[in-house]
This record gives structure tokens, C-alpha cells and sequence, in this order.
């Protein structure tokens, strides 16, 4: 099973502020990404926005393999933006344009799942590409609780065997 997770901006805010709503909840898939060796991306990207408001130190980068933007990146997020065809009225264009530059880094990578607080934009857009059937990367919206059958690749998100060597010890 190839398990792994890039990381939202929104969601590595909400890791490290415990005055965060959703802050227990992403400390929550941290300490299982951790212990249960699921690589944890950390995109150049989300690097850009998380440094606006707090140095990216604030960060347990060790525990993230970075991930640069490149070439394919662009050209993957430029096919999901015609794909998409235009962002909601209302919605931040440039909020917007990162949020799929991080879907298409996911796709580009084969990386199957993205963590997020971000209901609003990231997940909607992943959702909507879904539905289209121009991927199958899915988002993990923090707002849904601490759910660690998520990351089955299957679709099917019934009880997770924590005891399957594939996840390792819990």
C-alpha cells in the first residue's frame, strides 16, 4: 500500500497553535503519520504560505520530506485549473491557485492524500477534480474528527486493521 500525505498549510498552522479549534485533532494525525511511518509531505508551497504569519522552524521539519515545485508541477496544475474551468465566485483566486498547485504536486507525486483544515477551498476543488474523474487523490478535512481509516486507499472507510503489518504497531 503506498500511504502517504502531503500537508496543507492550514493544517501544519493548526499543528502547531493549540489555540487552534482543529489543533488536537491534527496533533492527532501527526502522532499517527508518525508512528505508523506514513511519509509526510512538506510543500515548497506550503513553506511560502506558513512563513507569512511564523518562521517555518516553528515546524518538526525532520519529520517532512520536502517537496519542490517544479516544471511538472506546473504544467498538472495548469490541466486541473482548465479542468476545473473557473473558482467559485468569491473565492480567493490566489488561495485558489496554491490550493491546486498542491492538488497537482499530489497527483504528480503519487502521493494518494492531502491533510487539511481547509473545507472552503483545498478540499472543495479536490472533491470537485474527483468528481470529474481527472484524479484520485483525496483531502482529509480536519474538521471531520481524528479518523485513521482515511487513509485506506480503497475508498472503503469502514474500521481500519491497526494490527495489519502494513500500518505497523499502534
Amino acid at each position: 500500500m503506498n500511504v502517504s500525505v502531503l500537508l496543507d498549510t492550514s493544517f501544519l498552522i493548526s499543528l502547531v497553535d493549540e489555540n487552534r479549534t482543529n489543533h488536537a485533532i491534527a496533533a492527532q494525525y501527526y502522532r499517527f503519520t508518525m508512528e505508523q511511518r506514513i511519509p509526510m509531505y512538506f510543500s515548497a508551497i506550503a513553506a511560502a504560505e506558513f512563513a507569512i504569519k511564523q518562521p517555518i522552524t516553528d515546524l518538526p521539519l525532520r519529520n517532512f520530506r520536502e517537496l519542490h515545485f517544479n516544471i511538472p508541477h506546473g504544467v498538472k496544475a495548469a490541466l486541473l485549473m482548465n479542468a476545473l474551468g473557473k473558482r467559485d465566485d468569491g473565492d480567493n483566486r490566489v488561495a485558489v491557485l496554491n490550493d491546486i498547485k498542491l492538488i497537482a504536486q499530489a497527483v504528480h507525486e503519487k502521493i494518494p492524500f492531502i491533510i487539511t483544515e481547509d473545507a472552503s477551498s483545498l478540499f472543495k476543488y479536490c472533491e470537485r477534480l474527483r468528481n470529474l474523474e481527472v484524479l484520485d487523490v483525496r483531502a482529509i478535512k480536519l474538521i471531520d474528527g481524528f479518523n485513521p481509516s482515511v487513509f485506506r486507499e480503497d475508498d472503503q472507510q469502514g474500521e481500519l486493521n491497526l494490527s495489519d503489518p502494513e500500518f505497523g504497531s499502534w
